[in-house]
């Protein structure tokens, strides 16, 4: 019983594992939709973000040299992370990646559980 315990949490770190790779090749690929300026990280950048992330799982942000004053591109992205409860998925250059998984709706489990 405890090898089985041990090979299933083995499979379920190299599923996670491969959907972060995954989901970092995914990210090379699309284009930075949201800017950060010289004024930081405004309440209508992170409702934007949010936006972006209802409607598709991962948002590119490409943070403008004249932002860069105060904090690091780290801090920035942690920040940008932890307000919008997303995760980081890639930081390169001046330009970071988060990823949240869309949320089911009620109406969808409600439906899924009378089949």
């Amino acid at each position: 019983m405890f090898i089985l315990r041990q090979t299933h949490e083995k499979t379920v770190k190299e599923e996670e594992i491969l959907r972060r790779s995954s989901t970092k090749k995914m990210s090379m690929y699309i284009e930075a939709t949201v800017r950060i300026g010289k004024k930081g990280i405004t309440e209508s950048q992170i409702k934007e973000i949010l936006k972006q992330l209802n409607v598709r799982k991962r948002v590119k942000v490409k943070i403008l040299r004249s932002a860069l004053t105060e904090a690091s591109v780290e801090e920035v992205a942690k920040k940008v992370a932890h307000e919008t409860d997303s995760k980081i998925v890639q930081i390169m250059g001046h330009t970071f990646t988060i990823y949240k998984p869309k949320r089911r709706s009620k109406q969808h489990k409600t439906a899924n559980k009378y089949l």
